[in-house]
This record gives structure tokens, C-alpha cells and sequence, in this order.
């Protein structure tokens, strides 16, 4: 298992074909500071580029949190030109989680608030332990949700729900977040890592290139006509058709044996 640092609150471990994006910044309950927020867009920039990672998973190295969101002792000091200044820094974080073009999966436990539970939503797949608590608190301290909440949550859980959970600024335990599609996956406490990276390498199993273009579809397809995205789809699914991967794949079934993925 390889590891590298990006600054010093994120790090990446590798598990095979699965890039663990592991947030380290327990003194502060991984509390997204501008330092942190540079070094997760760096790391994702990097991870976007590497055709080996076909799955990421997002994990915290806190036990008793994944994310409280942003550094709102760091924001006590700022002016209004820092905050200004901050703030393309803030959004490089959460797009770079979101852009990813390869599957994402979030493991969370604990809190999971503001911008933490933002960045779990930017993922594709979120498993939660019975110690997760998520919510976007943001209008309760006078901002409103900045990284991608107010259009992450409604895609997800639908308008009405989304408006409740925002306006209301409540937090919401693991069981309550399953039933409501918070989260994708209740497990039990402290499995929540485990969980996703088994779901990750089996998904990982699959053709990279077909991965990724099954994201592609999902994600430019939403909030379009049916006819518009079913044009979405053909565009990714000629992607894949003449690729390596699906020749490799259609010999591999007649073979019956196990594709080995050129991934292009």
C-alpha cells in the first residue's frame, strides 16, 4: 500500500486500483482550513490525471468525525478581503472532489456538517456508520451552504426535503439519514472505511473506461428532458464501444475468464 502526502492535512493511500483521499487534520476534526482546502484540490487534481485509480473513496482520519466544514476559527480572524480571497480556494476543494471522473465513495462516521457533509455529497456513493451525524447548518451561523449543498441536496433527496434540511439547519442521525437517502449505506460503528473500500474494489473490478464514462452519463444526464439525456448517453457510450476495454471485455465473457483492462 503506497502512500503520499499532499501539505499536510491530506494524504492518498493506494489499495490496488482504489485511491483512498484521506482527510488528517484531527486536531481541528478535519475543519476545512484554506491550507486544507488547496491541498484536497491539489490531491484531486492529481488523482483526476492518474489512469490507474479507477475508484476514489473519501475517508477521515479523525475517529470521531469526518468533516465539521469550514474553519470558522481561521473565518473569526478574516476581513472581508480575506473571505474574498479565500473563496476560489474554498471551491477548488469541493469541485475537486466532485469533478473527479472516476467513481467516488465517501466514508463517514461522526459529524459530518456544513462543507463536510458538501464534500460527502459531491461523492457518488455515501456509507455512513451508526455514529454519523450530517447536516447543512450554514444559515444557523448566517452564510448559506457554499460548497454545492443548495444544488447537491435537492439532486438527492428532492426539492422539498432539501428546502426543510436547510432552512431548518438541523442535524440528522445515521438511521433518519438513510430512511430520508442522505446517505446510501448504514453500517455498523467503525465499519464505515472498511465497507467503502470493499465496495470500491469491487467496483473497481470493472472496465476503467466504462466506469467512467457510466459517470459521465449520470452526472451531465441529470435535470435534462428525457430526449436530451438519452443523447448524453450515446455521446459516453461511443466512448466505450471502440474502446480496448470493450474488446477486451467481449472476449474476456466468451473466454470466460477474467477481462485484464487496457483502460482505453
Amino acid at each position: 500500500m503506497g502512500e503520499e502526502r499532499f501539505g499536510e492535512f491530506v494524504l492518498v493511500r493506494r489499495h490496488g486500483h482504489v485511491a483512498e483521499l484521506v482527510m488528517d487534520r484531527p486536531k481541528a476534526m478535519n475543519a476545512v482550513s484554506t491550507e486544507m482546502a488547496r491541498s484536497l484540490s491539489t490531491a484531486c487534481s492529481a488523482l483526476a490525471g492518474d489512469r490507474d485509480a479507477r475508484v476514489v473513496v473519501l475517508t477521515s482520519s479523525h475517529e470521531r468525525a469526518f468533516c465539521v466544514g469550514a474553519d470558522l476559527k481561521e473565518r473569526n480572524s478574516f476581513s472581508d478581503a480575506d473571505l474574498r480571497r479565500q473563496r476560489p480556494v474554498t471551491r477548488g476543494a469541493y469541485t475537486g472532489v466532485l469533478e473527479l471522473p472516476m467513481p467516488t465513495i465517501a466514508a463517514v462516521h461522526g459529524f459530518a456538517l456544513g462543507g463536510g457533509f458538501e464534500l460527502a455529497l459531491s461523492c457518488d456513493l455515501i456509507v455512513a456508520d451508526r455514529t454519523a451525524v450530517v447536516g447543512l447548518p450554514e444559515v444557523s451561523v448566517g452564510v448559506i451552504p457554499g460548497g454545492g449543498g443548495t444544488q447537491l441536496l435537492p439532486r438527492r433527496v428532492g426539492a422539498a426535503r432539501a428546502a426543510e434540511l436547510i432552512f431548518s439547519a438541523r442535524r440528522v442521525e445515521a438511521a433518519e439519514a438513510a430512511e430520508l437517502g442522505l446517505v446510501d449505506r448504514v453500517v455498523d460503528e467503525g465499519r464505515d472505511r472498511e465497507e467503502a473500500l470493499s465496495m470500491a474494489t469491487g467496483i473497481a473490478g470493472n472496465s476503467p473506461v466504462g466506469l467512467r464514462a457510466a459517470k459521465r452519463a449520470l452526472r451531465l444526464g441529470q435535470g435534462l428532458d428525457l430526449r436530451a439525456g438519452l443523447e448524453v448517453e450515446d455521446a459516453a457510450w461511443r466512448t466505450v464501444a471502440f474502446s480496448a476495454d470493450r474488446a477486451e471485455g467481449v472476449a474476456a465473457f466468451n473466454e470466460k475468464r477474467k477481462p485484464e483492462w487496457p483502460g482505453e
